[in-house]
């Protein structure tokens, strides 16, 4: 994703005035930390510090340049590390230990990209144990958790951080490892193999590795008398030299994959592009109504399906809703007048824009061949530039407020599908605009995000597809919900599926049975002398 952060765009000439107020900045710990059976459950009370080991180079990558600095996904490794990193809550300070030499381009995308819990971008040593020693001589003696990530992980999840940290509640020492799906062979010297390990009980290590600082610190003081210490990692040294110190395990994740050789740039890439983000930590109604008091909330195709449990549910926990539809209130959202129409009345009512919410859209179905130009173009404004307007005439409201915008895509963004080429291809752009708008509001508070729902029991499903089993579909008020956990959570530029399975399960496999799933109206019908094309 390419940055434009730090330039304020200029609100279009017929915006009414900057409004006055404060905005709130940072990010709180308004959540408890999700777990799975069996798992510890409570919260450390001490601080977490992350700490981004990016000490190494490029060389088995074949660059002049260190890896992390590398570019995926439009931005360098080492930002989507951190950005990852300072979107936790649960995280408190982020120290990088970067590549002697090379310092100045991580503290400028620090700065541009405005990584507030970043505090200190420090040389890393020759190994990673001295990088280690480094940043715990940079912490100090105070007593916190310390998370070890390695830089060229970037595809590191909320979950696993909300894991490590709730385990370092219990343990003192926590790894995090994924089982092995390939046969592991211990050789000899020459190639010869001595000795084929149960893969049961085999783990492939990943990172983060997290501790309770005196715990690691006092590690390396006693491997610091040891004149045959050497270790890849850190809870190597624990295991090692504080043998009585339990290091608990915390269920990895196969995406959360290191570059290190040439194919795993291309590898990350791709998976940047299939791989959604986690659901943000359901919240309590009370808490939710403590975020949503006094907040507006402003949803666009609120009549039916989600966008009307949406309206309903948010109005239930106390926010001012708004709604506007074709339906209701004559509101064509691919008409820049009428999204300023209800952003004027939004606003003479209620004085400000905390959230705004988007989940109108059309789903003409058929051939491209046989589809008239009438519905190319009505169902690409309705698909695609009504987000990009309702985007520019509610950004200088939102940027007041510190608020939120929400969108709606479907997994077709992931893959062009056969009958759906309009509908898939303004997904893949509404996901595209969300991440780009993300990343030029970032320095603004304004958040983006785009929710990507499993197919859902609505109106106009059934409207589409006739009665289908229930057990088969989401629930719209689910999905609504959902969706308001993502509108308050403190993430940006996340694509967020919500589905009936697994929600750690394969985005492909997501993909397969939610190939129509955006929502729209059932009155929404293409506009006149532009009839959707009827599938064959």
């Amino acid at each position: 994703m390419a940055q434009s952060l730090g330039r304020r765009a200029a609100p279009p000439a017929a915006h009414p005035p900057r409004p006055g107020g404060s905005r709130a900045r940072g990010r709180g710990r308004g959540c408890p930390v999700p777990t799975h059976p069996g798992r510890v459950g409570k919260v450390s009370e001490l601080r977490t510090v992350a700490v981004v080991l990016a000490g190494g180079v490029g060389s088995r990558v074949g660059l002049s340049i260190p890896k992390q600095l590398i570019k995926i996904a439009g931005r360098p490794i080492i930002e989507h590390t951190i950005e990852t990193l300072d979107a936790s809550p649960l995280v408190d300070e982020i120290i990088v230990m970067m590549t002697p030499g090379h310092l100045d381009p991580v503290q400028e995308l620090v700065d541009r990209g405005g990584y507030t819990k970043v505090t200190r971008v420090l040389p890393g040593a020759e190994t990673r144990n001295g990088t280690t020693v480094r940043a715990l001589e940079a912490i100090g003696e105070e007593e916190c958790n310390v998370l070890f990530h390695d830089a060229v992980r970037p595809l590191l999840s909320q979950r696993i951080i909300e894991e490590c940290v709730a385990a370092l509640a219990t343990y003192e020492a926590v790894d995090t490892a994924i089982p092995s799906a390939d046969t592991i062979i211990e050789v000899d010297e020459h190639e010869v193999i001595q000795d084929v390990p149960k893969r049961a009980m085999l783990r492939r290590g990943q990172t983060p590795q997290g501790f309770r600082r005196s715990v690691i610190a006092r590690a390396y003081e006693i491997a610091a008398t040891d004149p045959d210490f050497t270790a890849t990692d850190d809870c190597t040294v624990v295991l090692r030299y504080q043998p009585d110190v339990p290091i608990f395990v915390v269920a990895g994740d196969e995406r959360n994959m290191k570059v290190t050789e040439p194919i795993d740039v291309y590898l990350a890439d791709k998976l940047f592009q299939l791989t959604s983000h986690d659901l943000p930590q359901d919240r309590s109604d009370e808490e939710m109504r403590a975020a949503l008091e006094g907040r507006t909330v402003v949803v666009f195709g609120g009549s039916y399906g989600i966008g009307a449990d949406i309206v309903e549910l948010a109005t239930e926990l106390g926010a001012t809703v708004r709604s506007f539809s074709r339906s209701s209130t004559r509101t064509h959202v691919e008409r820049r007048s009428d999204i300023r129409k209800a952003r004027e009345e939004v606003v003479g009512e209620t004085g400000r824009v905390d959230f705004v919410v988007n989940t109108a859209g059309v789903l003409p179905r058929g051939t491209l061949e046989e589809t008239s130009e009438d519905t190319i173009y009505a169902a690409t404004e309705i698909n695609y530039i009504a987000p990009i307007l309702i985007a520019q005439e509610f950004y200088p409201w939102l940027r007041e407020t510190s608020g939120s915008l929400l969108l709606f895509t479907s997994s077709s963004y992931t893959r062009g599908r056969s009958g759906y080429s309009l509908y898939s291809s303004a997904k893949a752009a509404t996901v595209n605009l969300t991440q780009a708008l993300a990343d030029e509001w970032a320095k603004e508070g304004v958040r983006v995000n785009c929710v990507n729902p499993e197919r859902t029991g609505t109106p106009m499903r059934t409207k589409a597809f006739g009665e289908e089993s229930p057990d088969t579909l989401l629930d719209s008020r689910t999905v609504a919900r959902a969706a308001l956990r993502v509108m308050l959570s403190p993430q940006t530029g996340y694509v967020i599926d919500v589905r009936r399975a697994d929600p750690f399960a394969s985005h492909e496999l997501s993909a397969q049975v939610a190939d129509d799933m955006h929502q729209t109206e059932p009155h929404d019908e293409m506009p006149e002398g532009a009839d959707a094309a009827s599938s064959r």
